[in-house]
């Protein structure tokens, strides 16, 4: 499916917003960095959701790094939120921003939420980034609690995407897909698994959007202008999630 297919970006005459969302997990910026910011352009996002990245030593240089050779700006996360982190497009206007950190189970891997909320020409729009647990019962506790944060961000339009660690028929995934629209069961485009070092493939990355959102299309974007198949490969383990939405304007 050739990306030229989804809507370009755009506000409509009604007030509308037509936007592009992008979720990946970056894998801490370890493998090719020119690669993944050579795929991150060529889809075009006005929103990016990151899992994994970079939380240690000079952290808000490298997500600066990358958000410059992106042509995006860094909105929020990274160390402060345990690794999700969130850029945007120089279209949207930062309204607030949050970084969280969820309850810590002890010896296991400490999560958190990159929150903003933005507008996209006249709509007002809450993001959310996030990257579940490895350990189910967490996990599902971690997609309540991501309900509950979106629900509480006091916005007409809501999207929340991420890494959630287990595909569609997990319990988590599940309770979010139930709460919110799974993006890609409501207009699937492109590919479906985005984890497919190991068989078989998984779809474990996704992106949701809540009530009055319109879903256009959402998938694993391939080809890619500019990008070749090695890029997609070298950049990170695991493949892109790109979602084109509609945010209708405020009544």
């Amino acid at each position: 499916m050739d990306l030229t297919e989804l809507p370009n970006s755009r506000t409509e005459a009604d007030g509308s917003a037509v936007i592009r969302v992008l979720s990946y997990n970056v894998r801490s910026l370890r493998d090719d960095e020119d690669a993944l910011a050579r795929v991150i352009r060529a889809c075009a996002p006005d929103l990016v959701c990151v899992q994994e990245a970079p939380r240690f030593f000079r952290w808000r240089k490298h997500a600066a790094r990358l958000a410059s050779k992106c042509d995006l700006v860094v909105l929020s996360g990274g160390a402060t939120a345990a690794g999700p982190l969130l850029l945007c497009s120089l279209r949207a206007f930062v309204e607030r921003t949050e970084d969280i950190l969820l309850p810590l189970t002890p010896g296991r891997h400490r999560r958190g939420f990159a929150t903003a909320v933005v507008r996209l020409g006249g709509v007002r729009v809450g993001v959310l980034s996030a990257h579940l647990s490895l350990d189910g019962p967490e996990r599902l506790a971690q997609s309540e609690l991501l309900l509950e944060r979106l629900a509480g961000m006091d916005v007409p339009y809501a999207i929340a995407a991420g890494d959630i660690n287990e595909g569609p028929s997990g319990p988590a995934f599940r309770r979010l897909a139930g709460g919110l629209q799974d993006c890609w069961a409501a207009a699937p485009w492109g590919g479906e698994h985005t984890w497919v070092r190991s068989s078989p493939p998984r779809r474990i990355d996704a992106v949701f959007a809540g009530a009055g959102v319109e879903v256009l299309a959402c998938g694993v974007p391939s080809p890619l202008p500019g990008v070749t198949p090695e890029d997609l490969t070298r950049a990170t383990d695991h493949l892109p999630v790109l979602a084109t939405l509609r945010l209708p304007a405020p009544s």
